[in-house]
């Protein structure tokens, strides 16, 4: 059996005939897409189209935060009041413990608001963190369906620990207010939201971080509980540095911590009405911005191997 086309192809008709032949009146919306104009799926885009798509999504980041953090607690009878009773409990816990068992309230003024503040703004790194590393895995069925800018993940749970973050703050204010030492804050307060910033900004760089690490070593979701509970003891968060001071290395290693410079500034602000110093300034800025830079580049090379098994 033969077909017109045969024919033609074997009269050496044009492929434009062959297309009419084999098409008919839909022949004139075939077009030949040179390989050129293609691109891979799911491969990473140059940093400023990265950034780019990364801006577009804002919007979208922000409203999935608050729709995570309401149904978070939704199945619970007191609902978002669990963010600022965990913080409580917890600084309950040391009060008790570090503060009358071990008495490690000794020359601290205003122990008590010197704990809140170390407990409260410690949580918010630790879960930032802890979610942020597990950000891919827990997001990995979204990653196959969809292309999106992976990094959108780890930002997404250091947005949702921001808006956790604002009731414990609302709290923790009428704290200081209310103990039984309570401060007059000065102009040095106003300094605190910097600080706070500055937290944010490394909290979401070291999130990136940890996310690209434990996408190519699961194993260390395993491990980072267990870090961050080293780092609460080497910020202190319920003792003074002081009692260090006849180990003058122990005293620097603690003071280069960038959390023990946010609990340190945040204190100065909030409690007794200092303006942190300088050097204090300096360091949390270059932390701030140095993991910020180093965790973003260093997830965005990985973004190509995030999809895989």
């Amino acid at each position: 059996m033969t077909y017109e086309g045969d024919v033609r192809q074997g009269a050496g008709a044009r492929p434009a005939d062959l297309y009419a032949d084999l098409f008919g009146k839909h022949a004139s919306t075939l077009e030949v897409v040179s390989t050129g104009r293609l691109s891979q799926v799911g491969a990473r885009p140059p940093i400023r189209t990265y950034l780019a798509q990364l801006w577009k999504r804002r919007h979208f980041l922000w409203a999935e935060a608050r729709a995570k953090v309401t149904s978070g607690t939704r199945e619970t009878l007191l609902g978002q009041a669990w963010l600022v009773i965990n913080p409580m409990l917890n600084g309950l816990a040391y009060y008790l413990i570090f503060g009358k068992v071990l008495n490690s309230s000794k020359g601290i003024d205003n122990f008590l608001g010197y704990l809140i503040i170390g407990v409260f703004l410690f949580q918010f790194t630790t879960q930032s963190v802890t979610g942020g590393a597990k950000s891919i895995a827990s997001g990995r069925n979204l990653i196959r369906a969809f292309t999106f800018p992976r990094a959108s993940l780890p930002i997404s749970v250091v947005l949702r620990g921001v808006l956790n973050l604002a009731p414990t703050l609302a709290a923790m204010f009428v704290l200081l207010l209310v103990l039984p030492e309570q401060e007059h804050w000065t102009a040095a307060a106003a300094l605190f939201p910097a600080v706070l910033v500055l937290q944010v900004v490394f909290t979401t760089g070291l999130a990136l971080l940890l996310a690209r690490a434990a996408s190519a070593l699961p194993d260390l979701n395993q491990l980072i509980s267990v870090l961050m509970r080293f780092w609460l003891y080497g910020s202190a968060v319920f003792f003074s540095i002081d009692r260090f001071k006849d180990y003058p290395w122990i005293v620097g290693i603690m003071e280069a911590n960038p959390m023990y410079m946010v609990l340190d500034a945040a204190r100065d602000t909030l409690l007794y009405g200092a303006v942190p110093s300088l050097s204090t300034w300096l360091g949390l800025g270059g932390w701030a911005i140095g993991t910020l830079v180093v965790g973003f580049l260093v997830f965005w090379r990985a973004e190509e191997s995030y999809g895989r098994v």
